[in-house]
């Protein structure tokens, strides 16, 4: 162990010391043979100068979120923005009053020398034509309750009829057309009675009420306008029947034939109208 150092505290040594000697008087050993240091820590030094800052250490983990604060006080108000898109247009206003009639205008060249008889003539019949249309434009106005609740419009010679496509009853659909102007249907004819059938075939509809009854006198069937059944009829075989004894109005069916039926039901019916009156 020679060459080696050994650092022990002081009580190691002693304990040491004694262990060796009997060593050494046993055993007969140069001096040379082996030399042990023992070495005792000093004191302890004064501390030294603080080091350097070290680099920052990797980011934590976010904590809690905190409480929430109190409200800040109100900010100024901002800049106006940009203006926004223009809306719908708004409904149609009502007509206004007419104006004062504005200055008369200076006379018009003089026209050329003509034949205008026959262009009188036409002008003439132009000008009945667009009475007649202007009337009945005005009359379906006032009879149509809405473009969906009617079929069409079918005309005679003499006659307008409606089918008016909502279900009401016998008297209800009376009372509806005679505020427009009419009655409920009343063939009288072959040729209105056709018209009418083929109006109900053309809206795909498989009967109406028309304007026929016995309400006054059992049997005896009348037309709306009180006039007698005397010259025409349609009654489809076995019809009149009075089923139930109840059945006091009348329908027509696609076929163009009538049956009597309980004036309670609703259904569909057709007006009808005289053009002079239109």
């Amino acid at each position: 162990m020679r060459g080696k150092t050994l650092l022990l505290p002081m009580t190691l040594m002693s304990v040491m010391m004694s262990l060796l000697t009997p060593f050494s008087y046993g055993q007969h050993m140069t001096e040379d043979s082996c030399t042990v240091q023992i070495l005792v820590p000093g004191l302890k030094g004064e501390p030294g100068d603080k080091g350097q800052k070290g680099a920052p250490g990797r980011p934590g983990r976010l904590g809690p979120l905190g409480e929430i604060g109190e409200p800040g006080l109100k900010g100024q108000k901002g800049i106006m923005g940009r203006y926004g898109k223009f809306g719908p247009k708004g409904m149609k206003g009502a007509k206004g009053d007419m104006g004062e009639p504005g200055p008369r205008g200076p006379n018009g060249d003089p026209g050329v020398p003509c034949e205008c008889t026959p262009m009188r003539k036409m002008i003439g019949e132009m000008d009945i034509v667009v009475a007649q249309l202007s009337s009945e434009l005005k009359f379906i106005k006032n009879a149509l309750p809405s473009p969906a609740a009617v079929a069409g419009i079918k005309e005679t010679d003499s006659k307008v009829y409606l089918l008016v496509k909502e279900e009401k009853r016998f008297a209800d659909a009376e009372v509806y057309c005679q505020t427009k102007g009419g009655h409920l249907a009343m063939p009288k004819d072959e040729g209105a009675n056709t018209a009418m059938a083929g109006y109900i075939t053309e809206a795909a509809l498989s009967r109406v009420y028309i304007g026929i009854h016995d309400l006054d006198h059992e049997g005896v069937f009348i037309y709306v306008d009180r006039s007698p059944m005397t010259t025409f009829s349609k009654w489809r075989k076995g019809e009149p029947n009075n089923a139930y004894d109840n059945e006091d109005c009348a329908e027509m069916v696609a076929s163009g034939e009538w049956t009597d039926v309980s004036c309670q039901l609703t259904m569909y019916f057709i007006c009808e109208f005289d053009k002079e009156a239109i």
